[in-house]
């Protein structure tokens, strides 16, 4: 694994030893950030949630992002994620929870504008992941939700504020990106 765009480009991340984290593939990686192009600047707060080795979201900072949050309930992910964070020296700008996302999105002080959601597959988090992000208000207007999931797995019955902008498939593995819109104003 390695970073693929920005400041920190062609560093290498140190991967999990075993097989219970699944990291995001260079390929894919570089693919998602291809459909996101132009969307993170200087002012973008990111969410990594289900962080694993941290490297989507490092992948954001590396590429201009202003703070990350991680979180991962995995002890060996989010030491993982931590050594990684300390490696590229960007603690300064990124906030890591061990724990469960229903209680670290509580701790993250920012709302997001790109959120980074790949989830364990078999536990079908999508929906109450997203959920919880509108219901806490933790998503800024217009902010993006990648949400990585298996080619069979539909997103379904997702809050009608989030528009699927762009999809893209990488063999068993769907890339879906939704961007959030608050509708109340317009009712």
């Amino acid at each position: 694994m390695r970073i693929i765009g920005g400041e920190l480009r062609g560093k290498k991340l140190s991967s999990p030893k075993d097989e219970s984290v699944r990291p995001t593939t260079d390929r894919v990686k570089e693919s998602m950030f291809n459909l996101i192009a132009g969307e993170i600047g200087e002012d973008t707060v990111v969410y990594d949630l289900f962080s694993g080795s941290g490297g989507l979201g490092i992948e954001a900072l590396s590429r201009g992002a202003r703070k990350a949050f991680f979180c991962d309930r995995s002890r060996n992910s989010y030491d993982l994620t931590r050594k990684n964070l300390r490696d590229c020296r960007l603690e300064s700008r990124s906030a890591c929870v061990f724990g469960d996302y229903r209680k670290a999105v509580d701790q993250f002080d920012e709302p997001a504008d790109l959120v980074f959601m790949d989830p364990p597959y078999n536990l079908d988090l999508w929906k109450p992941c997203s959920d919880l992000l509108l219901e806490k208000e933790k998503l800024a207007e217009g902010a993006l939700l990648v949400m990585e999931h298996g080619e069979r797995q539909l997103l379904t019955d997702l809050d009608p504020r989030l528009e699927l902008i762009k999809e893209r498939k990488y063999g068993l593995i769907m890339v879906s990106i939704y961007r959030y819109r608050d509708n109340t104003e317009e009712q």
